[in-house]
């Protein structure tokens, strides 16, 4: 016992010393080490499937094709991903709204449908490296009066998703004070655009890549404007400590990546790769 005591002393001395310099290092660096106690990879592999929360309304990423299937570019990456991990994967569409209720409650595994890399989900989340760049634009009506930059959205009526990137772009504008009574969130992007070609709301705030690809299936109908509110990075989001699944991921992305199947998806939806690499 005494030696016990001893020891436990010491190191107690040492910490005293030393200023408490591990805590500090494991409050202040980024989570990359994995604890001993980190089973998340053997948690995926285990079950043998990787549960994919998404907003299965939202082309081109994720979304419902004509006969109710899931597709998009981002359904595409994901199963190729899975196939290199070893795993099968299983999408859930949830709410948006509640994404990261869905995540902390394990009703889904991670979250990967054109998620935006913002500075309140990084606090969240486990969050990838960036693999495709985005931008948020402002969509309105062709046959309306043009919007060339930011300052121009000022009284118009603006529809944007609820708790989406381009909301926390519009909130971080500096006239931000002079459009916020303006503002409607929609559950969904569908419904704002909805709203947009009845004259319901004048302009959408909106992802370059779901506006663009609503514009291809439209032609003439809508336009955007010149000046973009803010580039705009996705990422995969995951549970905040769950290193040794996040490493898992990284590397079957990389591998997907640099093997020319990711290049090959984005050319399927885009018409070109625009994935990083």
């Amino acid at each position: 016992m005494k030696k016990i005591a001893l020891l436990t002393s010491l190191v107690l001395t040492v910490a005293a010393l030393s200023g408490c310099s591990m805590f500090q290092q494991q409050e202040t660096s980024e989570p990359t080490e994995i604890s001993v106690s980190d089973t998340s990879w053997e948690y995926i592999e285990q079950k043998g499937e990787f549960i994919i929360g998404l907003d299965d309304t939202f082309a081109p990423m994720g979304f419902r094709d004509e006969d109710g299937n899931l597709v998009g570019f981002d359904i595409d990456l994901a199963t190729a991903v899975c196939a290199q991990m070893g795993v099968t994967a299983k999408f859930q569409p949830i709410d948006w709204v509640a994404k990261e209720l869905e995540l902390s409650g394990k009703k889904i595994d991670c979250i990967w449908n054109g998620m935006s890399k913002t500075p309140a989900r990084e606090e969240s989340m486990l969050l990838s490296a960036p693999y495709l760049n985005n931008t948020i634009d402002i969509m309105y009506m062709a046959d309306k009066d043009p919007i060339a930059t930011k300052a121009d959205i000022i009284g118009k009526k603006i529809a944007v998703q609820a708790k989406s990137a381009a909301l926390d772009a519009l909130m971080a504008e500096d006239n931000y004070s002079d459009i916020a009574a303006n503002i409607s969130e929609y559950g969904t992007y569908d419904e704002a655009i909805m709203d947009l070609e009845i004259g319901r709301v004048d302009v959408v705030i909106i992802d370059e890549v779901l506006g663009r690809y609503k514009a291809s299936k439209k032609p003439d109908t809508y336009a955007f404007a010149p000046e973009k509110l803010v580039d705009d990075y996705y990422v995969i989001g995951m549970r905040k400590g769950e290193n040794a699944l996040g490493e898992k991921l990284a590397a079957a992305l990389d591998a997907v990546i640099e093997s020319g199947e990711a290049s090959q998806i984005s050319v399927k939806w885009f018409g070109e790769d625009i994935v990083i690499k």
